[in-house]
């Protein structure tokens, strides 16, 4: 496979990948049930430490 070849499939390919990953990672902050657990995490910061130290 020489450069042309790699990135003609870089360029067509690539970008199709790089669509759907973020097409998944976006509706996984949609999920059923992600509501609490996005909830849980946007609160986090203000809950007191329960370690010493």
């Amino acid at each position: 496979m020489n450069y042309d070849q790699l990135r003609h499939f870089a360029d067509s390919y690539g970008l199709v990948f790089m669509g759907i990953v973020f097409l998944c990672l976006v509706g996984w902050t949609f999920r059923r049930g992600a509501r609490r657990d996005l909830d849980r995490a946007a609160t986090m910061i203000f809950d007191e430490d329960r370690q010493d130290g």
